[in-house]
């Protein structure tokens, strides 16, 4: 065991029986290449004491059948039987998954192990005899709202391994407080993802795109892997298509364009950002300046401007209850711009508009539960979401804002039987673990109600004004 600390890939050639008892017939009696070649990667790592004690993240996203589950069973077992104390927290999706397939297969591992006898494994736990309180890996069930236990996994000096299982739903915020349990010094960090690719928003999504840099990322297709059924998956391939969003997430590892639920896809948002246009492509069309204010919480202010196919975010602000000051700085910016319309979230905008009044300012409460001009929309919010996605696959241009792109790919739809287009709300977006849109809302906000382009010359301050058809 000694021998094997740093080398997952040793460890589990050496420890298992293969080929004999519950570890025989095809894709059973040996390790599967990807396998290896993971291990291969947390011995490189352990082994060369310049990333040694830097925390080490692994991300794979694969197609059904890979054989993940007896991967982490394997890491979980090489870690605890070759470092003592060492200390463990393995998560997924649901506690569901967690504690019906998780975590058995752990303890499968575990118990066909060489040091099986070391160990007792228990319902939500695996504990080291006499240390149990030190050396201990833990199923624990995650939630945005409880998330001390991630919080609080240090382990300074020894070895510390978390396991995200089925990671595309697991909330963002929990992903967050994970991070900190990577600033323990001198200790091996070792973070494990795996999910199929079901979202096309998410940590787990940004763990091959935004955050690439950070991740040792693998992309799985079932096909590539030893013991799958090959003759199954060409048929369901076949069904549905090589480029079908389906045989992507279920069978290539491959995030899908747009996920079940996205209302509005990668695809549209990520061409527009940093689009370029000439000013001649968007200088004739009324300025629709926007604030979406906020009170509370970690949410920002946020006050925009769109012109036809260009939309800018002027000001970004820490929330605000001081409603005459941001009046003053919307003011300024209708000045500036020359703005033909001033729309204002209602949520926390009616004192803004009261403010504005007194300076003579004709500025325009939305009311995004209000009436939806077209039937197809459950109310006023969803038809803005619309008319801004329809916007971005007309060309629109945003700014390159990360921010804003989680924004508009962030929300999804809630089904309904009437087939009204209805999204979800903040709060639950909030409940996966996703901020406010602020920054989306200031963009959707410009498309409440049609507006008139004003002649430039002569127009006196606060002449904005928006006209319904």
């Amino acid at each position: 065991m000694a021998d094997t600390s740093a080398d997952p890939l040793a460890y589990a050639q050496d420890a298992y029986p293969w080929g004999e008892g519950e570890l025989v017939g095809e894709g059973s009696d040996a390790l599967r290449s990807w396998q290896a070649e993971t291990f291969g990667d947390i011995r490189d790592h352990l082994s060369n004491p310049a990333t040694r004690h830097k925390p080490l993240r692994i991300a794979v996203a694969s197609g059904h059948g890979i054989g993940k589950s007896a991967f982490i069973g394997m890491v979980v077992s090489w870690a605890m039987s070759t470092c003592e104390d060492t200390r463990i927290v393995v998560t997924a999706n649901t506690e569901k998954q967690l504690r019906t397939k998780t975590w058995p297969e752990l303890a499968k591992w575990t118990r066909l192990s060489m040091t099986a006898h070391w160990f007792s494994v228990q319902g939500m736990s695996i504990v080291s005899l006499g240390r149990e309180l030190a050396w201990r890996a833990d199923a624990t069930p995650w939630s945005e709202h409880n998330t001390e236990a991630f919080a609080g996994l240090h382990n300074k000096g020894k070895r510390i391994v978390l396991v995200f299982d089925e990671a595309s739903k697991i909330a963002d915020k929990v992903w967050e407080v994970a991070e900190g349990a990577l600033t323990d010094e001198d200790t091996e960090i070792i973070w494990i993802v795996f999910g199929n690719p079901t979202q096309a928003t998410g940590r787990f999504r940004e763990c091959f795109r935004r955050f690439r840099h950070l991740w040792k990322t693998r992309q799985i297709d079932s096909r590539t892997v030893e013991g799958t059924n090959k003759a199954y998956l060409d048929e369901f391939v076949a069904t549905h298509g090589e480029d079908s969003d389906i045989v992507k997430v279920r069978v290539r590892g491959q995030f899908p364009v747009q996920s079940i639920k996205q209302f509005i896809s990668s695809k549209d948002v990520d061409p527009a950002m940093g689009r370029h246009l000439v000013e001649t492509a968007y200088n004739f069309a009324p300025r629709i300046l926007t604030l979406d204010n906020c009170w509370e919480g970690d949410d920002e202010g946020v006050i925009g401007l769109r012109q036809g196919l260009h939309f800018l975010i002027l000001a970004t602000f820490p929330k605000n209850d001081n409603d005459i000051e941001v009046a003053n700085k919307l003011a300024a910016l209708e000045d500036e711009h020359q703005a033909d319309a001033v729309f204002i979230d209602a949520g926390y905008g009616t004192g803004v508009v009261s403010a504005g009044k007194t300076m003579k300012r004709k500025w325009r409460l939305v009311w995004f539960s209000g009436e939806s001009p077209d039937p197809g929309y459950l109310n006023l919010r969803a038809y803005m979401y619309g008319k801004a996605r329809d916007w971005l696959k007309e060309g629109g241009a945003i700014p390159p804002d990360q921010v804003l792109s989680d924004d508009l790919t962030g929300i999804e739809t809630v089904p309904r039987l009437d087939g009204k287009i209805q999204l979800e709300s903040k709060k639950e977006m909030k409940k996966r673990g996703l901020p406010s849109p602020g920054r989306g809302d200031a963009l959707v906000l410009s498309f409440a109600y049609p507006v008139r382009a004003r002649e430039r010359a002569g127009a006196g301050r606060g002449a904005s004004h928006a006209i319904m058809d």
